[in-house]
């Protein structure tokens, strides 16, 4: 479980609806945000929660979460 300080500075649903209000979130695009952002604001556990929720495919690369906004299959060619 990642910590997450209680002291953060915009509440973690405001941080997680940013995320999620994203206009490629809206398009079935690709949202990324930085591995170091994600675990000081709201914690590797709780972005898995929202995208299961929402159907979505969450990733990492590099110091990167990379979420594909879709319900489709993705399918990782190399």
């Amino acid at each position: 479980m990642t910590y997450v300080p209680s002291s953060s500075r915009v509440p973690v649903q405001s941080w997680v609806d940013q995320i999620f209000d994203a206009r490629a979130a809206h398009i079935g695009g690709v949202v990324r945000r930085a591995k170091r952002d994600v675990d000081r604001e709201i914690g590797r556990d709780r972005l898995e929660l929202e995208c299961r929720r929402r159907g979505f495919h969450l990733v990492t690369c590099g110091a990167q979460y990379v979420i594909f906004c879709t319900q489709d299959p993705v399918e990782i060619i190399c």
